[in-house]
C-alpha cells in the first residue's frame, strides 16, 4: 500500500423536529463545506409535509438549492448507521441512535419572520463549519497501528 492510509468520511445525521428547517439547512451546509470529511443526512422526529418556504429562500441566498429536498423521519433511514448525530430538536433522541450525539441549542425558525429565519441559518452555518473544522483536525492527527518498537525518532 503506497501513501497515507485513507480514513473513511464520518457519517453525520442532523436531526430537528420536522426536518423542514434546521436539519435541512445543516445537511446542505455540511454537503457544501465538508464533503471531504463527512457524509451528511438529515431527519426529523416528526417530519413535516414540506421544506419550509423561508428555508428554501434563505438557502437560495447562499446559492444552495433545496427545492428537491423533502422532510424525512428517522424511519426513512432504515438501517443506516452514523458516527455522529447532531441533535437540534431540543428533545431526547431514541435510545438506539448508536452514535456520538452532539447537542446544538438552535431555536426552531419555522414560525419566525424571514429576518430571524436568516439569523438561524447563519448560526447553523457557523456551527456546521465548526464541526467540519473539528473533523478535519481529527483527520490530520496521526493514526498509529499499534505495532513496532514504540520508539519515535527525536
Amino acid at each position: 500500500m503506497n501513501g497515507p492510509q485513507s480514513h473513511p468520511n464520518k457519517r453525520v445525521l442532523f436531526v430537528c423536529i420536522g426536518n423542514s428547517c434546521r436539519s435541512q439547512m445543516a445537511e446542505a451546509f455540511a454537503r457544501q463545506y465538508g464533503s471531504d470529511v463527512l457524509i451528511a443526512a438529515s431527519a426529523g422526529l416528526f417530519p413535516a409535509f414540506a421544506v419550509a418556504h423561508d428555508t428554501l429562500r434563505a438557502m437560495a441566498e447562499k446559492n444552495l438549492d433545496l427545492r428537491d429536498h423533502f422532510p424525512k423521519g428517522l424511519r426513512h433511514l432504515g438501517r443506516s448507521t452514523f458516527d455522529i448525530v447532531v441533535n437540534m430538536s431540543g428533545e431526547d433522541l431514541p435510545p438506539d441512535v448508536g452514535a456520538r450525539v452532539i447537542e446544538w441549542d438552535v431555536p426552531d425558525p419555522v414560525a419566525m419572520d424571514y429576518e430571524e429565519h436568516c439569523e438561524i441559518r447563519d448560526t447553523i452555518e457557523r456551527l456546521v463549519m465548526g464541526l467540519v473544522m473539528e473533523l478535519r483536525r481529527q483527520e490530520r492527527q496521526p493514526h498509529f497501528k499499534g505495532q513496532g518498537s514504540g520508539q519515535l525518532p527525536l
